[in-house]
């Protein structure tokens, strides 16, 4: 079983791709050598326009949201009408700041390719803010998505998706910092990527310099781990899956944003949250789940986890269907769940004083039989 891997320490590796940047010479960083279709000449000024629309009705930028007064939830789920039968469901995603996955799992049934004119899409830009300190930038892997709390603007989250590491690849989890930032970086790529090129005939160069085919797009942010950036890409149709080498990458618009803003020095938490939980301002608890990682399967029980993370935000007077907390780690779709309160549906157990409990115990139950057979097939 592979391991999640944490890294937080500075290495001879990250030393020399710092000084590679700052003397403006290529920057150790490791793109996929799986890349998805590249986006049409078009999308990057449509992209732009639908992002200034969409900031001109909210009067904050592309990705800005107040931090709630109470409760842990910002932005909403919306809908939009496909008004060209030559858009793809990529493209509105881009336009309206979600991913690929994103977009996916939340119009499981509208084509990726061909959705058609007239087809109704769930934008799906409501967000359980990531279980960790509200502070500088935090990545949550699992979810494929960035937050940044810009300490100049101590009333506002940013957050945009972003790729990580395919699972051969993954990227690790651990505290970090921003170091050098880097515009029109050159690349290079590292020598098991030329070696791969070698053996398929393909020419390997050992630097691409910056234009349009470099992979690292036209902004990188350099962290403190051994060759691992924050960058754009010249195939923005893959932001939002697993698809680099490690590093996390953005649309080209977004990471433009975030390089001339974030500090160096910046606090960066990689982290992995498949489950999160939290409270709506009218006092509505809220769960989302994600497609937990292949690395850290087996590293904590997912369904044990997502009942710790309730019971944290909860007390011993609010009743909880757990039977719904299951089969959102069952069935991880991302999409918002509303456990208790005002948005709840109303349940009509035959004993409402004992049916949350009893839930509880049966859960725990199959926690730990499942946990035992686990270790007798492993004795």
């Amino acid at each position: 079983m592979t391991k999640r891997r944490t890294l937080n320490l500075w290495g001879s590796t990250s030393l020399a791709v710092l000084l590679a940047a700052s003397l403006n010479a290529p920057a150790l960083a490791q793109p996929s050598g799986e890349q998805p279709p590249v986006a049409t000449p078009s999308l990057d000024k449509d992209a732009l326009a639908s992002a200034d629309q969409v900031a001109a009705e909210r009067e904050l930028p592309r990705g800005h949201f107040r931090l709630p007064d109470e409760g842990d939830i910002v932005g909403q789920y919306y809908t939009v009408t496909v008004e060209d039968s030559e858009q793809t469901l990529l493209d509105i995603a881009r336009r309206h700041n979600i991913g690929f996955e994103e977009i996916r799992m939340a119009n499981p049934e509208v084509s990726m390719w061909v959705p058609g004119e007239g087809t109704e899409v769930v934008i799906p830009a409501q967000y359980i803010l990531p279980p960790a300190e509200r502070k500088g930038i935090v990545v949550n892997l699992s979810e494929l998505r960035l937050y940044y709390y810009p300490a100049d603007n101590p009333g506002i989250v940013e957050t945009y998706p972003v790729s990580v590491g395919r699972d051969e690849f993954a990227t690790p989890v651990g505290m970090t910092q921003t170091t050098v930032k880097v515009k029109d970086p050159a690349w290079s790529p590292p020598a098991s990527m030329r070696r791969e090129a070698a053996a398929r005939g393909e020419p390997a160069p050992s630097v691409v310099p910056a234009g349009p085919d470099n992979p690292l797009g036209r902004h990188a942010i350099l962290l403190g781990m051994p060759s691992y950036l924050i960058h754009g890409t010249n195939r923005p149709d893959g932001v939002g899956m697993r698809v680099s080498r490690g590093c996390i990458r953005m649309y080209p618009e977004d990471i433009e944003s975030l390089y001339e803003r974030v500090p160096s020095g910046t606090q960066v938490n990689l982290m992995d949250a498949p489950f999160k939980a939290g409270w709506g301002a009218d006092g509505t608890l809220f769960v989302q789940s994600y497609p937990q990682l292949e690395e850290n399967v087996g590293d904590f029980e997912p369904l044990l986890n997502a009942i710790e993370r309730v019971e944290s935000l909860t007390d011993e007077n609010i009743e909880i269907d757990y039977a719904q907390v299951k089969q959102a780690v069952e069935s991880p779709n991302g999409r918002f769940v509303a456990l208790y309160g005002p948005q709840a549906p109303v349940a009509q157990p035959e004993s409402p004083a004992e049916q949350a409990p009893s839930e509880r115990r049966g859960l725990f139950e199959d926690i730990e039989l499942s946990a035992t057979a686990e270790r007798d097939s492993d004795a």
